[in-house]
């Protein structure tokens, strides 16, 4: 059970734990915001914590891509075929995917603001919220880790680093788009062959339309995992200290400025 549960005496909250991880309102760059949601729709929602959002874009991102031949066309583009990447596009599906892209980036964008400015007010009202969350499945609990942690284990294998934090729904949906990367990219199946010596039959067993999809997806996993551990260190110091004044702290204590503490 929590050990405290939001009881809408308040108008907004700055965190909330829950068997699923710790989700929390805090000052973020709408700029970088909306770069992942270029890089990939859904990435900036994700980021937000706006998990409904950001599945639904991502969703969309990948099925349209396909069938369009986005991520076919770019590799054309690279290697200079200039028509070879007017002639792949299927503008059928084309057509439909460049409005919610721009979306994508627009509503990550506007909503950062947003959620900027609740944040401000959120920390002015300073209320109390959950810090401690025991289910029949999981138990959450706000604590201190480290980013470089996070950092490595999303390297290892993407979505890692969101379990070390806790952020479940993350970590599930990560790793699941991962393995349908990888199979579908053979990519695998492609490092084999490399160790092997078979240059050739590694470069033709590639599929790169799904290739293109996995570095932004360790990008995003190796950020998300590192800034939400930061700003969870953030939230649990900060948590705690104000338990201590509250509990601890004697009535009439002050720090006069310029004073020194010992």
């Amino acid at each position: 059970m929590d050990n405290y549960t939001n009881d809408n005496t308040a108008r907004r909250y700055k965190a909330h734990v829950s068997i699923l991880g710790t989700t929390q309102l805090h000052l973020r760059n709408p700029y970088i915001i909306a770069w992942w949601s270029a890089a990939f729709p859904g990435f900036g929602h994700l980021l937000l914590s706006k998990y409904i959002r950001g599945y639904a874009l991502f969703i969309w991102e990948v099925i349209v891509n396909i069938n369009a031949h986005v991520n076919l066309a770019m590799i054309y583009s690279f290697q200079g075929n200039i028509d070879m990447a007017k002639g792949v596009l299927n503008t059928r599906w084309l057509l439909m995917y460049i409005p919610v892209y721009l979306f994508g980036i627009w509503d990550s964008y506007r909503t950062t603001v947003d959620l900027n400015k609740v944040y401000l007010l959120a920390e002015r009202e300073e209320h109390r919220f959950n810090s401690f969350s025991l289910g029949a499945l999981e138990i959450n609990y706000l604590d201190k880790r480290n980013p470089v942690l996070s950092i490595v284990w999303s390297l290892l294998t993407p979505g890692l680093g969101q379990l070390y934090i806790h952020r479940i729904l993350t970590a599930i949906f990560v790793i699941f788009w991962l393995v349908i990367f990888f199979y579908f990219s053979h990519i695998q199946e492609a490092v084999v062959l490399l160790f092997l010596g078979k240059v050739q039959e590694a470069t033709a067993v590639i599929k790169p339309e799904w290739l293109l999809f996995i570095p932004s997806h360790y990008g995003f996993a190796i950020y998300d995992s590192y800034i939400n551990t930061v700003e969870n260190n953030k939230l649990f110091e900060k948590e705690l200290r104000n338990h201590l004044k509250e509990n601890y702290q004697a009535t009439g204590f002050q720090i006069l400025k310029g004073q020194k503490v010992k």
